[in-house]
């Protein structure tokens, strides 16, 4: 016979065979009886017994069905109920889940039992939860709770309904230049409210920018987020590349131990790039070769990819993704004045203005030897040079000459 019933779980393993198709509700019905407590019959203490003796199910059956209950109420998380898979990465696995208390659906972040046992990786698990919690603008997917419930790391948030920028690039190729404003501007927003609480992300990219039904851009995933002050965590990071290599900052790549929000800038005018060209600024066979583009090769400018887009446009994502991070925007509100400029139709300020002080710099110094002025290379004028009077001199004698000499004809005739 299966195991003995433990806390009268009889129920439960009954509606766990019916659920999956192994015994039908006729079968069960067959297993109740008159009850002393109540007018509606209930299942007989010996259910489980009598569905075996009836060849409805067997043993193993039964034995299977209470190890996978009680496997899946170790992964139960207190207060929560897991509804459906939404998703698995390399660094989780994200469930859809109701809360309990509050009966509204969010998304629940797991970390994979591969990582348990690596410190460095729940210790980033619980600092993306600590670092979305103190971030709660409209545009972050709001973070409500990070715990553990037995051996299982978890990290609630906001549920967001919608797509993902990238799964757009994917099924339905490059934005329209007004939709990628709308959400650039969107996510610069919440990078702005990042920036100014101290947080840089680390890992902007179309995978991590949510669109919800309502059109409302969210920047999800803090994962590799850290507050710009945290010099302990900077250095024990020195030398390493964090970040996702179609859209890493420079710095980034070379490891650099300050790196600070204009990292962000790069990695979303990276993004809006893509979203407008439909392609990734540079791309090669590996990780490796995509971020030595980003070291040393020239951007191709996006207008130049996009013939469509406008140039004010094209200026901000150059400005965005300039190599050395002194060129780009000074700041996040920087940025979005710019793009709030050419939302009202109006050229980029910030932009224009760093171009043009870098062509007319780029001019100067491409320039040679001084050009000679043209107008000293003209001749003098003829009456300036001595042969002339000689020549009028001599022309004038022959001329007297000539009138001298007719004369004289002229009184011997």
């Amino acid at each position: 016979m299966p195991g003995e019933p433990k806390n009268n779980d009889v129920s439960q393993v009954i509606r766990a065979l019916q659920e999956t198709g192994i015994i039908t509700a006729e079968e069960v019905e067959r297993c109740r009886v008159d009850s002393d407590k109540t007018d509606t019959p209930e299942l007989a203490p010996d259910a489980l017994e009598r569905l075996v003796a009836n060849g409805s199910v067997t043993a193993k059956q039964i034995d299977r069905m209470r190890t996978q209950l009680a496997a899946e109420k170790d992964r139960q998380i207190p207060g929560y109920q897991l509804l459906d898979k939404l998703g698995e990465g390399a660094m989780a696995r994200v469930f859809k889940a109701r809360q309990i208390s509050l009966d509204r659906i969010v998304a629940i972040k797991v970390l994979p039992q591969r990582y348990m046992s690596d410190a460095q990786f729940v210790d980033r698990f619980y600092a993306e939860g600590r670092a979305a919690a103190k971030l709660n603008p409209p545009n972050i997917v709001q973070a409500f709770d990070v715990g553990q419930a037995g051996d299982f790391h978890y990290f609630v948030m906001e549920y967001v309904e919608g797509d993902t920028v990238y799964d757009h690039l994917q099924q339905r190729g490059r934005y329209d230049e007004a939709d990628a404003l709308n959400i650039i501007t969107q996510i610069a927003e919440a990078l702005r409210h990042a920036h100014e609480k101290g947080f840089i992300h680390r890992d902007v990219k179309p995978k991590n920018i949510m669109i919800t039904t309502d059109g409302v851009a969210k920047l999800a995933d803090m994962g590799l987020a850290r507050q710009a002050t945290d010099t302990e965590a900077a250095e024990a990071e020195s030398g390493r590349a964090y970040g996702t290599p179609y859209y890493i900052s420079p710095e980034q790549i070379r490891g650099e131990v300050d790196v600070d929000f204009r990292a962000d800038i790069y990695s979303l005018g990276a993004t809006y790039y893509h979203m407008l060209t439909g392609r990734v600024p540079f791309d090669g066979p590996n990780p490796s070769a995509v971020m030595r583009r980003h070291l040393r090769q020239t951007l191709v400018p996006p207008d130049h990819v996009n013939a469509k887009l406008s140039s004010g446009i094209s200026a901000i994502i150059e400005m965005m993704m300039a190599k050395d991070r002194q060129e780009r925007y000074a700041s996040t509100a920087d940025l979005l004045d710019d793009l709030h400029a050419v939302g009202d139709g109006g050229p980029p300020l910030q932009a224009r203005r760093n171009f043009d002080f870098r062509d007319l710099v780029q001019l100067e110094g491409s320039m040679g030897p001084e050009i000679p002025n043209p107008a000293r290379e003209v001749p003098p004028l003829l009456t300036e040079q001595p042969l002339f009077w000689v020549a009028v001199a001599s022309l004038t004698f022959n001329a007297i000459l000539v009138i001298v000499l007719v004369l004289l004809v002229i009184r011997g005739a």
